[in-house]
């Protein structure tokens, strides 16, 4: 996989290492990803889906160093209340200084992302220059399953066959469910489809 740059565009100048953890849940779910400073807020949202497991079926926002990006609607947002997260790249927002901001995805269920920067790294063009998952463990929750404490009542029936509800949602999920499963060659996977 080749690493060029396309011509005219500057290459990265940092790679942010990133530890994403999902909140409110035990065992902790989480990645480590390596993005670069070029790439854009709405970039690195489909970058965490894709490490993480989500499908992209809801809406999302950051929160970081008090200000809040997204995909802005006048219908529901203030004006000025969300910046556009397709305007802004990572290294602007992160810059030197920013250790730790919130990602939050589907409002309903409300999924709370706690990242942290754990390096800020020096690009190396055949290595790292382009977004990849290094790390993670454990498996990311069904969509639509109810937040934190849905997932957790749903792990619990999925694993007891005389759980009243495990048929239920056995057949809603479609068959078994690991929690501990973690692929970082399926997590990479989807990450390159993005490019």
């Amino acid at each position: 996989m080749s690493a060029r740059k396309p011509p005219g565009r500057p290459g990265p100048k940092c790679i942010y290492q990133l530890r994403i953890e999902l909140q409110h849940i035990e065992p902790r779910i989480w990645r480590t990803i390596l993005v670069p400073d070029t790439i854009t807020l709405a970039k690195l949202d489909r970058v965490v889906q894709a490490a993480m497991g989500w499908t992209n079926s809801h809406l999302h926002d950051w929160h970081i160093e008090g200000k809040r990006y997204g995909a802005p609607n006048p219908e529901w947002d203030n004006e000025g209340d969300m910046l556009d997260d397709r305007k802004v790249t990572v290294g602007a927002v992160l810059g030197e200084h920013v250790a730790e901001f919130l990602y939050q995805y589907d409002f309903g269920d409300g999924w709370e992302h706690r990242i942290r920067v754990e390096k800020r790294l020096a690009p190396q063009p055949h290595y790292n220059t382009w977004p990849m998952c290094i790390a993670g463990a454990n498996s990311c929750p069904p969509e639509d399953v109810g937040g934190p404490p849905g997932y957790m009542d749903f792990v619990q029936a999925i694993r007891d066959p005389a759980h009243e509800e495990h048929q239920n949602l056995w057949q809603w999920n479609a068959g078994p469910f690991d929690p501990s499963a973690f692929s970082i060659n399926d997590a990479n996977r989807a990450i390159r489809r993005l490019r």
